[in-house]
């Protein structure tokens, strides 16, 4: 067991749409990631995604309705829902959705990573 300061993880990179796992919790991994920019409209088959924002503002898009989330607020997206993260600073996150998600869900391209580095 070992505490994690989120702000010292955060700060040991400086790329935008790469999750890092910091912690594992029943199946579940705990990712940090920074945005900036547009993700790829995308879904979950499978998974649920829960993104917090820690710093920063960021919007998420869905095909009929767009919510923008602030510091200290999160959403839960429900598998199946079609998204698309978007941010127009760069915005600090922390992501709860199980090991088996993919970033860019059913969208693979430039942006997927399959192989999470752990930090």
């Amino acid at each position: 067991m070992e505490k994690v300061n989120l702000q010292q993880k955060l700060s040991s990179f400086s790329d935008y749409w790469n999750p890092r796992v910091v912690g594992e919790l029943n199946n579940q991994h705990i990712k940090l990631v920074k945005f900036k920019g547009e993700f790829v409209w995308h879904k979950h088959d499978h998974e649920d995604e829960m993104f917090m924002v820690i710093k920063g503002k960021f919007r998420i898009e869905f095909r009929d309705k767009t919510i923008e989330l602030n510091e200290g607020e999160f959403i839960i997206v429900p598998k199946g829902i079609e998204h698309k993260p978007v941010a127009d600073e760069e915005v600090e996150v922390m992501l709860f959705e199980p090991m088996t998600t993919l970033n860019t869900g059913n969208t693979k391209g430039e942006l997927t990573r399959e192989n999470l580095e752990k930090i």
